[in-house]
């Protein structure tokens, strides 16, 4: 059953939605929706199920996902939009450009292949889970308690943004933790489809991310014969946060093409 998505808006033009990835919200794109892509485009920054300020569920896999952004789409009184997901967002998109092709105009997926990933993020969701939010006075205490377990200041910056403060020293996790670690392995899971999506796509992976090797262009070009790939050096896997002028350009490119 969908639910209804929390999203932004941004600009007018033709529909772009973004999917944000496991563990962000649609927040994380507010930037770029805002100075490059609103510019010629309205787009929709959704937080998907489970994630940002969007319903919590215990459902928790593609098929669900793409439902949620057909309904959405049916509210917005949306035919067809351009699609842009990155990393689960990448994947849930690649789902629905397969599922219902005549609503997806162009594809742009970053930095996620269609096919299965080991499971990289247990620790940081045992991390997370672990940790009591409401048990600590301030920001910078949750912080401290999560470099314990979580030593990278970037990945705990980016985890942080899932903090709501419900009043003065009182915070909790906004996200569902609990649907998210029991789905897991459905999350990282390969995309299942019986056809193709022959629309023009584009995957951007970064030069120093592992998340796009050469081994997955056959399955890709399989599943999206007019795919194409572009690598932006010294990047790892937050391509759009590490090089967002040459992503937008990027992402700008192929939209007006």
């Amino acid at each position: 059953m969908s639910i209804n998505l929390y999203y932004k808006c941004y600009g007018t033009g033709p529909p772009l939605i973004i999917l944000h990835g496991l563990l962000g919200a649609g927040g994380n794109w507010h930037s770029l929706s805002s100075r490059v892509f609103g510019v010629l485009f309205q787009t929709y920054t959704v937080d998907q199920r489970n994630h940002g300020r969007s319903p919590h569920a215990s459902a928790f896999d593609y098929p669900t996902m793409v439902d949620d952004l057909v309904a959405f789409m049916d509210q917005q009184s949306m035919t067809r939009a351009h699609m842009l997901g990155h990393s689960m967002g990448g994947k849930t998109a690649m789902h629905m450009a397969l599922a219902h092709p005549k609503r997806v105009d162009r594809l742009i997926v970053v930095d996620i292949a269609p096919k299965a990933y080991p499971p990289g993020h247990l620790e940081i969701l045992e991390a997370l889970t672990e940790l009591d939010p409401s048990a600590f006075g301030s920001r910078s205490e949750i912080d401290a308690g999560l470099a314990r377990r979580i030593p990278s200041y970037p990945i705990r910056q980016f985890l942080l943004k899932n903090l709501r403060h419900d009043g003065p020293g009182k915070y909790s996790w906004q996200m569902n933790l609990a649907s998210i670690t029991e789905n897991y392995d459905a999350i990282r899971d390969r995309v299942y489809a019986a056809g193709i999506f022959e629309g023009p796509t584009l995957f951007i992976r970064g030069g120093a991310s592992p998340y796009i090797d050469n081994t997955d262009l056959p399955e890709i070009r399989r599943l999206f014969p007019a795919a194409e790939v572009i690598t932006v050096p010294g990047v790892g896997h937050w391509v759009h946060a590490e090089a967002p002028e040459a992503f937008g350009r990027i992402v700008l490119d192929f939209l007006n093409a």
